[in-house]
């Protein structure tokens, strides 16, 4: 009787543990009242989660996401740069240049991207614009390109300005649009790399902070990000199974944990479908006063991530005129598909001309 009640307690204790345990992973990752958060898509910018995603934040290092893409966009990487002292003993995180190093545009983008070096970033705006002011300028133009209008970007590092800031689905959109660069791609997914460092005779050995390249399975990226008034940021990337997703977390103290769920919950929820190929001619314009007709079509398949329940809830409209003018010219946009799921516009794309 006295051994049955000692394994009663032991079990008792062991329920009591895995309750404790449970208890404490689950408020972990669960999520914060002032945080922001998004799940996107990375192709069709679909929304698969989200949570203040247009409330304004700082974004701490994240912001290196646009510094990187415009570096990209507007420089040679091949570039060889000489540091300045205008590069160097800036406030924050650093792969400490010294004055006299001779790096490449690349080099310090790595430096930028694994380590978050904010002399890199500061030498990387003076290179392409010749001042951090103009550099911003520059960055504030690519993100109203990329769609982000909700943004305000004035320096290339992220360190605290009250004029300074985003949102998490701007932020989702500047990353996705980032990802499609093959160069930015290939930097955000390093996990190390060795650099050099010129005025010594040995190498800089860069470990990427993101941990979620090490820890959660697909990850492809993207960047880190804190300060005090900013709070834990962090903009994760994941493939698995054909799909990618952008993950954003802004003021986030468990960004990894939070990260992780987010996205298991998503690829979990969530699964590839082809809708309309892009070979397909999808419909016909009648030209004025003839009986021609002019086919139309679509430049890219559309692959959406839907819900198993959503296939039957789908309504595609054509949206395009029916007559046009004699001296329509191939490859016009002429109108656009759009996809609706519950009535909820979900995607748009664009229908051209086959003259």
């Amino acid at each position: 009787m006295k051994k049955l009640t000692n394994k009663f307690f032991i079990c008792f204790l062991l329920v009591v543990a895995i309750f404790f345990c449970s208890y404490k992973t689950t408020d972990i990752v669960k999520a914060e009242n002032n945080s922001s958060e998004i799940v996107m898509e990375l192709n069709s910018h679909r929304i698969l989660y989200a949570n203040n995603e247009n409330e304004k934040k700082y974004m701490a290092s994240t912001t290196k996401i646009l510094t990187a893409i415009t570096i990209i966009e507007n420089c040679n990487l091949q570039d060889i740069v000489t540091i300045t002292n205008n590069c160097v003993g800036i406030e924050g995180s650093s792969i400490y240049l010294e004055v006299g190093e001779k790096l490449s545009v690349e080099h310090l983008l790595y430096g930028l991207m694994l380590r978050s070096g904010n002399d890199c970033a500061q030498t990387l705006a003076l290179h392409c614009c010749g001042s951090v002011e103009k550099f911003a300028d520059l960055m504030n133009e690519t993100a109203r390109k990329i769609g982000a209008f909700n943004s305000n970007f004035v320096n290339p590092h992220g360190l605290h300005d009250d004029n300074h800031y985003t949102t998490a689905y701007d932020l989702a959109l500047i990353s996705c649009y980032a990802m499609k660069n093959d160069n930015f791609r290939k930097i955000v997914s390093t996990k190390s790399i060795k650099i050099p460092f010129t005025t010594r005779n040995y190498d800089r050995h860069l470990l990427n902070k993101n941990k979620m390249l090490k820890e959660f399975d697909g990850s492809t990226g993207i960047k880190t990000g804190y300060t005090k008034r900013a709070g834990r940021c962090l903009v994760s990337s994941c493939l698995r199974n054909g799909m990618e997703l952008i993950c954003v977390v802004l003021n986030c103290p468990p960004m990894f944990e939070r990260s992780k769920l987010l996205l298991t919950n998503a690829f979990s929820d969530y699964k590839q479908y082809k809708l309309i190929e892009s070979d397909n001619i999808i419909g016909f314009c009648k030209i004025e006063n003839t009986s021609e007709k002019i086919p139309l079509c679509i430049k890219s398949d559309i692959i959406l991530p839907l819900r198993k329940n959503e296939l039957s809830q789908l309504k595609v409209v054509y949206d395009y005129p029916k007559i046009v003018s004699s001296n329509i010219e191939k490859d016009t946009e002429i109108g656009k598909v759009k996809i609706y799921c519950e009535n909820n516009l979900i995607f748009e794309e664009k229908i051209y001309t086959i003259v």
